[in-house]
């Protein structure tokens, strides 16, 4: 939320199929840390990949048979918002906080999906092959994916975010604010890239001993 950063994606057909590989993805950004506070719709896959990906089973404390069942941690936040529609229209809306503190979690993710759907809106504007109902949709899988991981770079490295720029120490009529990327806002880099320099930036591999 803090720097808007885009740390994974995964495509499939359904949600039960890319939940797991996104949170997969999630942990190794930040494998130290628990999951982030989360919120979807109420599908229902998200509950059942977190607890795939950071629940643990408790200790055994020596009496009956030991535990097998993963457990979700005390500071988890997750909640569903469960759109029932009828006849296209929006008839009710419920929300269901699956981990956390009703009352916090609330008060943190709201009770809705804006964000994530500003993040699709988002990426409909820059990536032509996500676009609905039109002929730019892509013909292989493998184009999806490539368009995808280009669209991810081009918005963590080459676009200033409005919500993430930064009051100078000493504004200007000409300057008051200083513009950010996701990248930057994540330590990641100090200036805005152009889209040549991400094109043409060489990644050196670690080396690692083994």
């Amino acid at each position: 939320m803090e720097s808007r950063l885009r740390v994974g994606h995964a495509i499939g057909k359904t949600e039960e199929e890319i939940a797991p590989e996104l949170m997969k993805q999630v942990k190794m950004h930040a494998p130290d840390e628990g999951p982030p506070a989360l919120s979807s719709d109420g599908k229902g896959a998200y509950p059942k990949a977190m607890l795939e990906t950071w629940g643990k089973v408790p200790e055994y404390g020596g009496r009956g048979a030991p535990p097998t069942h993963l457990k979700p941690g005390k500071d988890w936040q997750f909640l569903q918002v469960i759109k029932k529609r009828k006849g296209g229209k929006l008839e009710s809306v419920r929300i269901k906080v699956i981990y956390g503190d009703p009352e916090e979690v609330k008060a943190k993710l709201g009770c809705h999906t804006a964000y994530v759907e500003r993040t699709h809106l988002t990426s409909r504007t820059m990536n032509g092959r996500l676009v609905r109902k039109t002929l730019s949709f892509s013909k292989e899988l493998r184009f999806l994916k490539a368009s995808t991981i280009l669209e991810d770079a081009i918005y963590n490295f080459t676009r200033h975010v409005k919500t993430l720029r930064i009051e100078l120490p000493n504004p200007s009529k000409r300057a008051r604010w200083q513009q950010r990327s996701p990248a930057m806002a994540a330590s990641l880099t100090n200036h805005i890239w152009t889209v040549k320099e991400l094109l043409t930036f060489v990644l050196v591999p670690l080396c690692t001993n083994t």
